[in-house]
Formats: structure tokens, C-alpha cells, sequence
């Protein structure tokens, strides 16, 4: 005979209301005898009082105890989350070996919240090898039974070509899905896909309709995305006021794009009063995240003293850490101050080298360096009327190196 299963939320409806009734004790005691006498049904939903805190102090080792006990009779919520607490090493040292074991045994049963999070272990990599195609079978089974996070995660793989050819049509038929039942991550897909005519005609409204349905749930993306929707007027009015208000939202959240928005709009006095000092937190914010673009703004600030004073080796530790993503401004930055000797000593075989890494990056931007130009149509080529053949030749190898070993940059601009 099957095991019938009172509905997890109102069994937990009924624990609260009895845990907080004048009976909590004798309230909580029963449910405790149930569990204690192998009913798994209790022993779980007594693993989830503990573990949100219902009623009782919250427990996570106390949880741990209930869901094992109920996973080790076979009850597949309890598996799926004694599984979640090993993934997240919640009341017990995280591992993700035993976290795959669990999810899979519950899986197995046909629990679609542990089909979705085997995808994930399986897309990350984490207690298995990376496998996409093992990913999408878990991600699909779940999603046909209607889990809302599978639904979006099979919606993404579809959009990157994950495991699966790209497929922008069959990557919209589950974000809609998803995103009709509420879910804010699949909503920010569909306004991006809506945004740029991905497996759908363009349309800025419809993009616009996603991104403040997710937005207003809290998604950093979308709120950002909805920023810049406000800012460059993409399916609605242009207004910058509504532009900062939306960047703000998403940078208080750590987003780095945002940060970078954020900090652009007071940087150029976009929508609020041009501010360089309050420009330069929210590109740091952002350049701290790793943002290559942030990076070389924030090295621009200190070496023309915006928001801040003027610091040459604040600005060359900045515009190194952006170059090692190979970012232009920040290449050709760099060969400027080995050129003019600006916080490091003067070096032309140096800023050889990091103006042909610039050039090699982005032509145009190697054209821009009027003060080295002097007429001469390159900053290479203004340096080599001044090297000789083997400095330039030991310039170009060093940029061969430089160009080869970018974590190397990070460290330092120079290699030995």
C-alpha cells in the first residue's frame, strides 16, 4: 500500500498554529511521540520545525537528526532535504558526495525539487564531474512536472547551448513556463530575450512587462536591466530619475553592473548632480567585484584626482588589475605611465610592450594617446624613433609573455 502524505504546507500550518496555541509543549510533544515511534511523515516535517525555527529554537543539527532518521525509511522530502543540508553543510560538515547520494535516492522516486537540485550539482560540477547532458536529464524531469526553478534552469541551458543545441525557441517555451508561475529569474530571461530578439520579434514592451515582474521581487539583474530600460528610454519614456532609482536598488545588492551604472550616472552627472566622490564608492563597489570596466574607471580617478586625490600607484594598481582582463583603456593606460615615468620609473621597453598589447586589443584606442603621438600615427611607432632593434624586440616578447600570462598581471605589471 502507498504511504499517504498530509500536504507539507498545511501539515506545517497546523505545527505552527499548535505550536503556538497554549499547548505548545503538549503540541509539539505529540508530534515528537509520532516521530520518535518511526512515523518517517513526522519525523521529517519535526526535521523542518527545527530547522526553520518553528515554535522551537532553530536547530540545524536537531533537523538533521529528524530528516535522517525519516530519509533512512524512505521519505523522499526527508531525503531531498537531509540532501540540501550536506550541500550546504547546514548542521553538519558540507559534502557534496553525500548531498548527490540523497538527492538522487529522492530523484529516483520522481521528487522533482531533487531532480532540480541534482541538475545543479551536475551543472556545477559539485560531488560529480561536470556533466550539462546529465544536467538536462535531471533538469528536464523535473521540469515536466511542473518545478518552476527546473523549468528556468532548462530555459538557460536551452539559451547557452548547454548540454543541448542552442535552441532560443525551446529556451522561451520554459521561461514562460516559469516565469508565468511567478519566478523572477525566469522573468529577467524573458525580458533579456524579449529585449534582443532572441527566438522572439524585438520588443522593448514586453521586455519592459519581465523585468519590473522580477524587478519587483528583488532581482538584481532585472532591476538593473529595467535601469538601463529607464536610462536609454527602451520601450518607455526616457527618465533618469526612474534609471538611478533602479540601478540603486541593484547596487545595494552588490551587483556589479549596477554599481558600474550607478557609478557612471554620478560620474557624468546623469539623472543626479555630477558627484566624483559618490561615483567613485560605486565604481570601486563594483571593480572590487572583479568588473574590468570599474576597474580602469576607478584607475582613471586617481590619475586624474576625481572624487580623490591624485595618486599615480593607486591609479597603476587599478589600471593593472583591468588590463589582466585585457581591458584597452586600461593596456593603453598602462603604456602611458611607463612612457612618462607616472608612478613607476620610466620605461619605454614597458610601455612598448603595453601599448602593443592595447593596440592588438583595440586599434582605435592606440590612436588616442595624443601626448605620445607627436604626430606619429601610434604610440608604437612614436617608440620605435627612440629604441633600438633589440630594445623593441625585447619589448614585443615581453608582450607575447604579458599577453600569455594574465593572472601574472594581476600580481604585477612587469614580468621578470
Amino acid at each position: 500500500m502507498s504511504r499517504r502524505y498530509l500536504p507539507a504546507g498545511l501539515f506545517l500550518l497546523l505545527i505552527v498554529a499548535a505550536c503556538n496555541s497554549q499547548d505548545d509543549d503538549e503540541g509539539l510533544a505529540a508530534y515528537r511521540q509520532a516521530a520518535e515511534k518511526g512515523s518517517a511523515d513526522a519525523q521529517n516535517q519535526l526535521g523542518r520545525i527545527y530547522y526553520k525555527g518553528l515554535g522551537v529554537a532553530q536547530d540545524y543539527s536537531e533537523a538533521l537528526k529528524w530528516y535522517r532518521q525519516a530519509a533512512e525509511q524512505g521519505e523522499v522530502h526527508a531525503q531531498s532535504n537531509l540532501g540540501w543540508m550536506y550541500r550546504k553543510g547546514l548542521g553538519v560538515a558540507q559534502d557534496y558526495s553525500e548531498a548527490i547520494k540523497w538527492f538522487r535516492q529522492a530523484a529516483e522516486q520522481g521528487y522533482a525539487h531533487a531532480q532540480n537540485n541534482l541538475g545543479v550539482m551536475y551543472r556545477e560540477g559539485l560531488g560529480v564531474p561536470q556533466d550539462d547532458s546529465e544536467a538536462i536529464k535531471w533538469y528536464r524531469q523535473a521540469a515536466e512536472q511542473g518545478e518552476v526553478h527546473a523549468q528556468s534552469n532548462l530555459g538557460w541551458m536551452y539559451r547557452k547551448g548547454l548540454g543541448v543545441a542552442q535552441d532560443y525557441s525551446e529556451a522561451l517555451k520554459w521561461f514562460r513556463q516559469a516565469a508565468d508561475q511567478g519566478n523572477a529569474h525566469a522573468q529577467n530571461n524573458l525580458g533579456y530575450m524579449c529585449r534582443e530578439g532572441l527566438g522572439v520579434t524585438q520588443d522593448y514592451s514586453e521586455a519592459l512587462k519581465w523585468y519590473r515582474l522580477a524587478a519587483e521581487q528583488g532581482d538584481a539583474h532585472a532591476q538593473s536591466s529595467l535601469g538601463r530600460m529607464y536610462r536609454e528610454g527602451l520601450g518607455v519614456a526616457q527618465d533618469y530619475s526612474e534609471a538611478i532609482k533602479w540601478h540603486r536598488l541593484a547596487a545595494e545588492q552588490g551587483y556589479a553592473h549596477a554599481q558600474s551604472n550607478l557609478g557612471w550616472m554620478y560620474h557624468k552627472g546623469v539623472g543626479v548632480a555630477q558627484d566624483y566622490s559618490e561615483a567613485l564608492k560605486w565604481y570601486r563597489l563594483a571593480a572590487e567585484q572583479g568588473g574590468a570596466y570599474a576597474q580602469n574607471v576607478v584607475g582613471s580617478m586617481y590619475f586624474r584626482g576625481l572624487g580623490v586625490a591624485q595618486d599615480y600607484s593607486e591609479a597603476l594598481e587599478w589600471y593593472r588589475q583591468a588590463a589582466a582582463q585585457g581591458e584597452s583603456h586600461a593596456l593603453n593606460s598602462l603604456g602611458r605611465m611607463y612612457y612618462k615615468g607616472l608612478g613607476v620609473p620610466q620605461d619605454y621597453v614597458q610601455a612598448y610592450a603595453w601599448y602593443h598589447l592595447a593596440a592588438a586589443s583595440d586599434p582605435e584606442e592606440s590612436t588616442q594617446e595624443e601626448e605620445v603621438l607627436r604626430g606619429i600615427s601610434t604610440p608604437e611607432q612614436a617608440l620605435r624613433e627612440i629604441l633600438t632593434s633589440e630594445q623593441i624586440a625585447e619589448a614585443e616578447k615581453l608582450a607575447t609573455e604579458l599577453s600569455g600570462k594574465k593572472q601574472s598581471m594581476l600580481e604585477s605589471g612587469k614580468l621578470d
